[in-house]
């Protein structure tokens, strides 16, 4: 008799710990090699996204982002399958609010394929698609 184990399952644990003690390095773990980002805001619209490949590039962003002095906390995630949705809110020292939407594809438990909507508090000295620091 045959058997065959199941695929490992995506780590929704991890994925909270990661985002609410913002551990890029953590983060990354859960992405594939070969994974692809799509990051979608008021600076990188739905047709010109941000799109960052592989792990080397989408490790180099989440270091971006969770090395800034904010809060993050996971509002929910849903898993069903070999997909996750989540939704993250972040705040900054000074009051801005940024909330993220995501949903992606899974391969063996990690994160393949990804797509991010970020909305921002608005802010007028925004100069680089997020707040002055």
């Amino acid at each position: 008799m045959t058997t065959t184990a199941a695929p490992p399952a995506f780590d929704t644990r991890a994925l909270r710990e990661g985002i609410e003690r913002g551990d890029a390095e953590a983060l990354l773990a859960l992405y594939a090699d070969d994974a692809e980002l799509r990051m979608v805001d008021r600076k990188t619209q739905p047709s010109h996204p941000l799109v960052v490949h592989g792990r080397a590039e989408i490790g180099a962003m989440l270091s971006d982002a969770y090395g800034r002095e904010t809060t993050h906390r996971l509002e929910q995630v849903v898993l069903q399958g070999d997909h996750v949705a989540f939704l993250e809110s972040c705040r900054y020292p000074d009051g801005i609010r940024v909330l993220v939407s995501s949903i992606a594809d899974l391969r063996d438990g990690r994160i393949v394929d990804q797509t991010s909507v970020q909305a921002w508090d608005e802010n007028k000295s925004w100069d680089d698609g997020g707040p002055a620091q």
